[in-house]
């Protein structure tokens, strides 16, 4: 036992050297636990073994999907297995850890907080949403498709990174070998907290954007970015649910009130779940409704508890209000994002104009008709040149702003 873990100490030492030796700023910045998220997030732990966290969520595109093709059709990703596909596009992996604990506010009614567009990572189990969402992906036939949390297990320990992962695992627990097969669960746990502290990171979470330069006083907006957070904060009421205003004691806005909505968005026909009716796992169709399904959101993850159940209905359509930080993020100008739930819509200006000119002029019927949101949207009255200056504001929004210096 002595000599297993002075080998193990040597193997830990040998990894932090080489990740220095890397010189990059990013890796020195963060702490092992985070390094260990990272190396985690960026491995291809899937059967078979090509895909990774990042393939969904690349920090390129704001740490949602990075494949302009997709993004520009069905906006969902394939699965390890490249025939199956799930049903929504990818959420972005930033700002995530930042959701609390699913909740039913009683003071407004609404519920709040958790991952996944449906709420379901609601974090009760490992104390925060983000963590519970990482156990996902990595079991789910239709993301990375791992057979078992042992068959995870094995690969991270025969992974590089090995030796981190049992030091770290060891900080928590003394004594105990994540690698040995009794503590698998333990050991799983810790892969998705693990996750979660990289996620929570200051390389994912940077509030490094124009707008933060901004609020710091470091930089001024252009006229039509000013003019587009008036709009913002008034007569498009965008900040209702995107709150643009510093927290009481100076926190940086988190652009989400970590609510959920139905904004009444059309179905996305491109959406390749529709078609999974012919692809079968185990003999049962992924998706037996085909074209029929309908996306139930928020209140398809309430039917599943019998606490929240009764509330189900009223819920129905509803989707998680995301972070609009890095939305317009990506490689260049040109490149093509897909935004909503299930990415029908394909750039920030059909976006803001859905949102301006929804009841009044001719979009395709809402994919969930109950519930729908007519309070805040649907018929605004922006002009053209109003709806361009809301985007230009929400591009002030992507991390990795650069301040210029003034020559002395």
């Amino acid at each position: 036992m002595i000599m297993k873990s002075f080998f193990r100490v040597l193997f830990f030492i040998g990894l932090v050297v080489f990740v220095l030796s890397l010189g990059t700023a990013s890796a020195i910045d963060l702490t092992y636990r985070e390094m260990l998220g990272k190396n985690l997030f960026f491995d291809n732990i899937s059967d078979p073994d090509w895909m990774s966290c990042a393939t969904c969520h690349a920090p390129e595109s704001g740490w949602t999907g990075p494949i302009a093709g997709i993004n520009v059709h069905g906006a969902v990703y394939r699965g390890a297995v490249p025939t199956r596909f799930g049903n929504r596009k990818p959420p972005s992996a930033a700002y995530a850890t930042l959701s609390p604990i699913f909740h039913f506010d009683e003071d407004e009614g609404l519920f709040i907080g958790g991952n996944f567009w449906d709420g379901r990572a609601t974090g009760e189990d490992l104390g925060n949403p983000a963590a519970d969402q990482a156990r996902g992906p990595f079991l789910n036939p239709v993301e990375q498709n791992n057979p078992s949390k042992q068959a995870v297990i094995d690969q991270v320990c025969r992974a590089k990174y090995a030796g981190l992962f049992v030091s770290e695992f060891q900080m928590e627990y003394p004594g105990l070998d994540p690698c040995d097969s009794d503590n698998v669960e333990m050991a799983y746990d810790f892969v998705a907290l693990s996750i979660a502290t990289y996620e929570d990171s200051r390389e994912v979470n940077q509030f490094s954007s124009k707008y933060d330069a901004y609020l710091a006083g470091e930089v001024g907006l252009t006229e039509m970015e000013a003019m587009g957070l008036e709009l913002f904060e008034g007569k498009a009421m965008c900040s209702a649910c995107h709150p643009s205003e510093p927290g009481p004691n100076g926190e940086p806005p988190l652009f989400t009130d970590f609510s959920y909505d139905n904004l009444g968005v059309p179905k996305n026909t491109e959406n390749p779940f529709y078609k999974m009716d012919k692809v079968f796992i185990d003999g049962s169709p992924i998706n037996p409704e085909g074209m029929a399904w309908i996306d139930p959101g928020l209140g398809g993850f309430l039917e599943t508890r019998p606490d929240w159940a009764n509330m189900s209905e009223e819920n129905m359509g509803k989707h998680k209000v995301p972070t609009i930080r890095n939305v317009a993020k990506g490689f260049g100008e040109s490149f093509p994002k897909a935004y909503m739930h299930n990415g029908v819509f394909k750039s920030l200006k059909e976006v803001v104009h859905f949102y301006n000119t929804r009841d009044v002029e001719d979009w395709p019927a809402p994919e969930v008709s109950q519930n729908v949101n007519i309070d805040e949207l649907g018929d605004l009255g922006l002009t053209d040149a109003e709806e361009d200056a809301i985007v230009a504001f929400m591009k002030t929004l992507s991390d990795g702003f650069k301040v210029k210096k003034k020559n002395k």
